[in-house]
């Protein structure tokens, strides 16, 4: 039995909160359930499930603010993926990001499940996945998938 039902969230450092949460709040409809502001940090929470959450901070100075753009190479986190709740949710993600010149719209066949990439507004990679086979038998086996 594995100890644990999910990540609860993801904290994340932005050179700009407002702008990082309008992004994400504005693409993916993440209602913002929480925000303050501290002599220290700005920092905010959008909820992305029942139980998981996206928690970026503005940090003054902070380096990590700005997203290094080889996969790889970015550190403990390398990028976040988003699940679609549906193959609907999955298309009109797609389209905002592809709409605001933040994705190529490229899909990609991952056998387990379908997958494009974005880039945010402070550089980091993301990438929207919808699964199309719950026990992800045949995973990771990459080609691109052929719009109809």
């Amino acid at each position: 039995m594995t100890l644990v039902q999910g990540v609860n969230h993801v904290a994340v450092m932005t050179d700009d909160l407002d702008r990082f949460v309008d992004f994400y709040a504005q693409v993916f409809d993440l209602p913002v359930v929480f925000t303050e502001e501290t002599p220290a940090f700005r920092h905010a929470i959008l909820r992305t499930g029942p139980s998981s959450w996206l928690h970026p901070a503005e940090v003054s100075g902070n380096p990590h603010g700005a997203a290094i753009p080889a996969m790889f190479d970015r550190g403990h986190l390398d990028h976040l993926a988003l699940a679609a709740a549906s193959p609907e949710a999955f298309q009109a993600a797609r389209d905002r990001l592809v709409a605001r010149g933040m994705s190529d719209g490229t899909i990609e066949d991952l056998g387990a499940f379908h997958s494009f990439w974005f880039r945010d507004p402070d550089g980091m990679r993301g990438e929207v996945t919808l699964i199309t086979d719950p026990e992800l038998r045949g995973i990771h086996e990459p080609r691109p998938l052929v719009a109809g």
